[in-house]
């Protein structure tokens, strides 16, 4: 029979690794740094390799002990899983929940959407982390967060995702400007134009630039901003023009401003926005009433 990792050595291996040492490790572990290191050697030894490399700056993993770290973590999770299995066999959406948001959604979606989560499931009690779509999809598959909030399409090929809503981009740019004098704006005509982006890491970004069509010379000529209401300043600066979510527009985002917004005549001229979570969760279906209640509240 083959000797087999306990959990324990497995979560004193993610510790060393979100902490950056063994004593900050056996800190969050509630145990000495002895009983650490001891553990980690025992993971060692009944794996048969070394996993990490420890010197006066630091600890840093060995090529395997980052995949066996990565293992560790999703072994983590899905014990967790089995875990939440028997609990929540009950009543649904009951308890803590770890939710992540990606920026372009969190501030504009979630003040409508917790006082009614409360209403509707009043023993739910969400943590919220707000993180750029990598972040978050990492710390799902990791079993830091139990579900992330994030915008397609979006590449996720070790997660269930819940289609929530769509979001459809409007055209933005300030008063006055010649292309707000239609009622709608062909995305032909941003050739030649300051498109205003979000910078590099933002899903925005690409969804934008997917829509936009964009080319080489014309994204050379887009100007990055850092954050979405960054970018609103930018453009009511009058330093060109961008897309918005209509997300943003209808939570009041231009509100303050000189700028306008108009719909783009492209019908695919959106993102959707939905959930996404470990395949093994325990909790899927109640991922997907979540799912139905964002649903519900956007389209009222």
């Amino acid at each position: 029979m083959i000797d087999l990792p306990s959990p324990r050595q497995l979560r004193y291996l993610v510790a060393i690794a979100d902490t950056g040492g063994f004593s900050r490790a056996a800190h969050r572990c509630n145990v000495t740094q002895s009983t650490l290191s001891a553990g980690i050697k025992e993971l060692e030894a009944t794996l048969g390799a070394a996993l990490m490399e420890r010197d006066r700056k630091g600890v840093a993993f060995t090529p395997i002990g980052e995949v066996v770290l990565e293992r560790a973590r999703r072994l983590l999770a899905e014990a967790e899983d089995l875990v939440e299995l028997a609990k929540g066999s009950g009543e649904p959406l009951v308890g803590p929940l770890r939710v992540g948001v990606i920026p372009t959604v969190a501030p504009y979606l979630l003040p409508k959407l917790l006082p009614r989560l409360r209403r509707r499931f009043p023993r739910l009690r969400p943590f919220l982390v707000e993180e750029r779509t990598a972040a978050l999809t990492e710390q799902v598959e990791g079993g830091t967060i139990d579900v992330a909030l994030l915008a397609f399409p979006y590449d996720l090929p070790r997660l269930a995702a819940f289609d929530c809503f769509e979001d459809r981009f409007l055209f933005a740019a300030p008063k006055g400007h010649e292309l707000l004098a239609a009622r709608t704006v062909d995305l032909a005509a941003l050739a030649g134009e300051t498109v205003l982006l979000l910078a590099e890491g933002h899903c925005l970004r690409e969804h934008a630039l997917s829509v936009c069509r964009l080319a080489a010379r014309d994204q050379a000529r887009a100007v990055e901003a850092t954050s979405l209401s960054t970018l609103i300043q930018m453009v009511d600066s009058g330093l060109g023009v961008t897309l918005l979510p209509r997300l943003a527009v209808d939570a009041g985002a231009l509100r303050g401003t000189r700028i306008e917004s108009r719909p783009v005549a492209d019908r695919d001229a959106l993102r959707r926005v939905g959930l996404a979570w470990r395949p093994s969760s325990a909790r899927a279906a109640h991922y997907r009433l979540l799912g139905e209640a964002i649903r519900d509240v956007v389209a009222k």
